[in-house]
């Protein structure tokens, strides 16, 4: 009998960030939140590359932007931020957990989206933070 963990999605998962994270490591909930200042009750992944490298490319940092491979140590669920706003169906396949994650490797190379995507997005952002539109369901 499949539980609600293996029936959301098998992985693999991955999480972008900008922070320097050794194998092992653990992301957990509770921490400073990436993109507002505030601390997550979540920590969120996601099982495509792209949604990993916009992840990593809209860190609020200017740390080198990292890929993890990470493993899920507990139940998690869809990433209502994203699947009930934007995506219905999550076919970002981004979702949340207030579990801990396990770094268990780290994407040497990938490659970013263009310079002209990421200005897109950042704009798009920054319009929503203006008309106070950025919330972020935690």
């Amino acid at each position: 009998m499949n539980d609600k963990k293996d029936f959301l999605d098998k992985g693999p998962f991955y999480h972008g960030t900008k922070a320097e994270l050794a194998i092992g490591d653990l992301l957990e909930p509770h921490h400073l939140s990436n993109y507002q200042d505030k601390k997550s009750n979540y920590i969120y992944f996601t099982a495509t590359l792209d949604a990993a490298k916009w992840g990593a490319e809209l860190v609020t940092s200017t740390s080198k932007e990292r890929i993890y491979i990470v493993e899920r140590l507990g139940e998690f669920e869809n990433d209502p931020n994203l699947t009930d706003k934007k995506f219905p169906e999550n076919p970002t396949r981004s979702y949340r957990s207030m579990s801990p994650l396990k770094i268990i490797a780290e994407i040497g190379s990938w490659e970013r989206h263009s310079d002209e995507q990421i200005d897109h997005m950042l704009t798009s952002l920054k319009k929503l933070r203006e008309q106070g539109k950025d919330l972020i369901l935690d």
